[in-house]
């Protein structure tokens, strides 16, 4: 599972769609609704939100957005609510460490995108961006 912290205007056709399905399979495990996947580590940001079920789905109202904007027709009936959770933060380091991991999927995936990406990323919609390490719940 990988719940970009960058924001989706980054990722190739098929990061939005995997971050779709990521998104909502994280939205079943923080609503109790699925055994598998409860201890995913990318999954503590969202459950230290005030509302985790909020933060899921203001994600993945993100993650709708930006598929709208491209044309495509993501169900957004299948988002629990409409998320209003307050911004989460996101530290400089994840988000390098995550432009790096998807410069990788890019390479083999959708080189010709590659030279589009920035050497600074902006965080999903949900996020703002702090200074700090990679976060700790992330797996090297």
């Amino acid at each position: 599972m990988r719940l970009w912290s960058l924001h989706p205007k980054y990722l190739d056709r098929q990061g939005l769609l995997a971050a779709w399905r990521e998104g909502l399979l994280a939205q079943a495990v923080l609503a109790g609704r699925t055994r598998g996947y409860r201890e995913h580590p990318q999954l503590h940001r969202f459950r230290a939100a005030r509302d985790p079920e909020d933060a899921i789905c203001a994600y993945l109202a993100g993650i709708a957005a930006e598929a709208a904007r491209r044309g495509y027709r993501f169900n957004t009936e299948l988002i629990g609510r409409p998320g209003t959770v307050a911004e989460l933060t996101v530290t400089t380091g994840q988000l390098a460490h995550e432009r790096t991991h998807l410069a990788a999927k890019l390479t083999a995936r959708s080189p010709d995108l590659l030279p589009q990406l920035p050497l600074h990323v902006e965080p999903h919609p949900i996020f703002a961006e702090v200074d700090g390490p990679v976060e700790p719940w992330e797996r090297p």
